[in-house]
């Protein structure tokens, strides 16, 4: 039986991969500090749907399936001994790492935010990496990325797994450039858009350190946007709901317009909608990480890089698709993020298909589903949290706004 420790197990997808890996007879050992729900907390705003204690979730799975799912309350980013105390005793064939203050938009609330989140998400990083080498154990870390360590939008067509096929021109120390085109395959060039943005490109440059010098083996998912609230598990029973963030700082936009058309609250469309962003359902993360733990690298090779996405739409054409099912009207405001009004996206997954994974797809029947738990608890929304507060970017003294031009050239009005 394959074992494996999940950091940050009691989040939005850390939780439905413990229990999907755990019904299908992995050994699941959980770690979290349950810092996702101190920051519900500081917001005031918390799940749209009512999610148990952590220590209720684990005893209904067991009522449930009779499988114990260990968890232990550590701090990844402070306290590396126990962490580390863990790995020796429990020697996992993986470790799946989703411990990592994961919003744009609440990594960019105030300095201290950003901070916050540089520490969290690299200290975290780094103690996994650290635990992994000084253990002596041959360890897969499976790693929960993003797609915005690419940014949105690429000049040379549809976005690669991680790597860039390049050939260069190799220069002389007096300038002189060869003629000769020398063949160079490196990371694809990041361009963040926001502080966690920024730490996963941080990350990114971990793993190609750790997996160079200690040759880990890494397995790196960039994930998009992910829509949805249940899994297959989590719907078993009300007591292992699966969260609902709807909120301006941790509600992705899909679910966000559900919960909106459920509310008969405006659907708001940040600038003119013309952002193109990937999408994932939940069920699909799960599944995706699934596949990842089985085809893990070689000891040896490279870092595996995989863009976990399954479809790929326009801000405006998912508000337009959401006010037709629902007939609630869509209104645009102003962006509080710095980035291209428009963008073309076109990203390459085709490393999960040929796997075997059949996508979720936004039209196959489950916006119904998410609609409907979206309503049965809408009498929790906090309707003040709906609207975005944070903003990426001062105003300036004079209130006049600022005209960026992002790294491809398109003009960006802020």
């Amino acid at each position: 039986m394959p074992k494996v420790i999940i950091t940050g197990g009691d989040g939005f997808c850390g939780w439905p991969t413990a229990l999907h890996l755990s019904r299908r007879g992995y050994h699941v050992v959980l770690v979290d500090n349950l810092y996702r729900r101190k920051i519900d907390e500081e917001l005031g705003v918390g799940s749209l749907t009512p999610i148990t204690s952590i220590e209720e979730r684990l005893q209904a799975w067991k009522d449930i399936t009779g499988k114990d799912i260990p968890f232990y309350n550590i701090d990844l980013s402070t306290d590396y001994e126990a962490f580390f105390e863990l790995v020796i005793r429990e020697k996992p064939d993986a470790i799946i790492d989703f411990a990592k203050i994961r919003a744009a938009p609440y990594s960019m609330k105030t300095p201290q935010h950003k901070i916050e989140t540089v520490r969290n998400n690299l200290g975290t990083c780094q103690t996994v990496l650290a635990a992994i080498v000084e253990s002596g154990l041959d360890i897969h870390l499976v790693h929960l990325g993003t797609m915005g360590v690419y940014g949105y939008g690429s000049p040379a067509g549809s976005i690669p797994e991680g790597y860039l096929n390049v050939y260069v021109k190799p220069t002389t120390i007096d300038g002189q450039t060869s003629e000769e085109l020398l063949p160079w395959k490196i990371l694809y060039p990041a361009s963040p858009g926001s502080v966690y943005h920024l730490t996963k490109c941080q990350e990114a440059l971990m793993f190609q350190f750790y997996n160079k010098v200690n040759q880990v083996r890494i397995t790196d998912l960039h994930q998009g946007v992910v829509w949805g609230t249940n899994t297959e598990e989590t719907a078993m029973d009300e007591r292992l709901v699966n969260r609902f963030d709807y909120d301006g700082d941790y509600g992705t936009v899909l679910n966000r317009f559900l919960m909106q058309a459920a509310y008969d609250f405006p659907l708001t469309i940040y600038g003119t909608g013309g952002q193109k962003r990937a999408f994932i359902h939940i069920q699909d993360t799960v599944r995706c990480i699934e596949i990842a733990l089985r085809d893990a690298p070689e000891k040896g090779t490279g870092v595996k890089i995989f863009n976990q996405v399954t479809e790929s739409h326009r801000v405006s054409d998912l508000a337009q698709m959401i006010s037709s099912l629902t007939g609630v009207p869509i209104q645009l405001i102003p962006n509080p993020r710095v980035e291209a009004a428009e963008n073309e996206l076109i990203v390459q997954n085709t490393q999960f298909l040929e796997r075997g994974l059949q996508p979720t797809k936004l039209y196959d029947g489950l916006l119904v589903e998410v609609c409907e738990i979206a309503r049965r608890y809408k009498q929790r929304v906090v309707q003040d949290s709906i609207l975005p507060k944070t903003k990426w970017r001062k105003e300036l003294p004079s209130g006049e706004g600022v005209l960026l031009e992002n790294t491809y050239g398109t003009k960006v009005s802020v």
